[in-house]
């Protein structure tokens, strides 16, 4: 299953990147380890994702910008009005980035 690295931008991601650097820094873990962290916290993000969150949202706005590159879609939304089941919420600006992905079940073919 492919896995992408960018739930390492999160605010939980940035932090454990930033603990991670320190502890490199002190010599109490070697890099090799902080890789095999990181890409473990790539794999448990995008499973507890797919796992854990049931509520569906929609949103309109205007696009701003968008590009496509390496199977991987960017979109910037100016305004964007976000509908939850019984809520509505509004922003100034959002990116979304859009990636393909496979179910689990699913194999790479080589």
């Amino acid at each position: 299953m492919t896995q992408y690295e960018l739930y390492r931008r999160s605010s939980v991601g940035m932090a454990l990147t930033d603990t991670l650097d320190e502890m490199i820094q002190g010599s109490l873990i070697d890099p090799q380890l902080a890789m095999k962290i990181l890409h473990q916290f790539d794999l448990s993000m995008a499973e507890a994702l797919q796992k854990n969150v049931r509520c569906k949202a929609g949103f309109k706005g205007h696009l701003d910008t968008y590009r496509f590159c390496d199977d991987v879609w960017t979109f910037v939304v100016i305004n964007p009005n976000f509908r939850f089941e019984n809520e509505s919420m509004v922003a100034n600006k959002i990116k979304v980035v859009a990636c393909a992905g496979k179910r689990a079940n699913e194999t790479e073919k080589e």
